[in-house]
């Protein structure tokens, strides 16, 4: 009662006064509702829902169009052997990825050492002659006592060695002497690295056949190059690519042509003196060749061989 007098304007006035205030409060919560209600919050919410589920969709999608592997089952003894008859039948591409997981499976054992040899030969016979390189090279930096490693090395000189001429290199017969040398060069290292550390080992007669086959390659090469100066009129530069065949490869048959080549070339230049050094020993060393039988087989043509008239 003593509220009410304070009030001094009557019980009505103030439960009114009351009952407003109470409303006043609970206006919040009501407009609160009236908000999530509205269009704009039910799009909003509508939105996320959506994304939510293409979300989950996206990732079950992702989850179905992950590759099974087809190995799985299959322990990395059998799934060598398989590969093996792979390899046997000439399937490599089927071998390689048996390999593969044969390597990834068996990390560490003798078995994932064998596989990466396998793997390297296989990329060989697909013609993949640098992943072939790259898995050798690999082999001999991290498994120096292997027993394989003689066969590493002569399969590596055996991939530099069988060069890809590529289409036109075959189609055109082109011969190893007139390719780009480095090839040849690196499968050289490769067998000499064989027979110096494995002189005992079963590819290293082959190996030794190999690199004389290379020398004989190289020099054609070089005297290949000189030809081509010589044909062209540059003298100079037929007679130091010829020096270079007779200086680094004497052995080489193609030393009879470099001989010839250097005597007409220092006669174009009118090294009279150097002319008949080069004429004397082409003749002792080579006394039935047929760059002797003519005087003109050791002098420079009268004019350029292009010109016909």
């Amino acid at each position: 009662m003593g509220t009410e007098r304070k009030c001094g304007r009557g019980l009505l006035y103030c439960g009114l006064w009351r009952c407003k205030a109470r409303l006043t409060a609970a206006r919040p919560h009501t407009e609160n509702v009236t908000l999530l209600t509205s269009p704009t919050w039910r799009h909003l919410i509508a939105r996320r829902a959506g994304l939510a589920v293409l979300a989950m969709a996206a990732a079950l999608a992702a989850c179905e169009s992950t590759p099974k592997d087809e190995f799985a089952n299959i322990s990395p003894d059998k799934l060598y052997a398989d590969a093996k008859d792979d390899g046997s039948e000439g399937n490599y591409e089927t071998a390689i990825k048996k390999l593969e997981k044969v390597e990834a499976r068996a990390s560490g054992t003798l078995l994932a050492q064998q596989a990466q040899i396998d793997l390297a030969y296989a990329y060989y016979k697909t013609g993949e002659r640098a992943q072939a390189l790259a898995k050798l090279e690999r082999f001999i930096r991290l498994h120096p006592t292997s027993p394989a490693l003689d066969y590493a090395y002569y399969l590596q000189g055996l991939v530099n060695f069988n060069d890809n001429l590529g289409l036109f290199g075959r189609l055109a017969s082109q011969d190893i002497s007139e390719r780009d040398q480095q090839a040849s060069r690196d499968a050289y290292e490769s067998f000499r690295t064989l027979i110096d550390r494995f002189p005992t080992s079963k590819y290293a007669p082959d190996a030794r056949l190999r690199m004389n086959h290379i020398v004989n390659s190289m020099a054609a090469g070089e005297v290949h190059i000189a030809r081509y100066y010589f044909r062209r009129g540059a003298y100079l530069a037929a007679a130091n690519r010829a020096q270079t065949a007779v200086r680094e490869y004497r052995t080489s048959p193609a030393v009879e042509e470099a001989l010839s080549i250097m005597a007409r070339s220092y006669d174009a230049l009118g090294l009279v003196q150097l002319r008949d050094d080069t004429v004397r020993v082409l003749r002792q060393n080579f006394p039935e060749s047929a760059y002797l039988q003519t005087e003109e087989a050791t002098r420079a043509p009268t004019r350029p061989w292009w010109k016909l008239w």
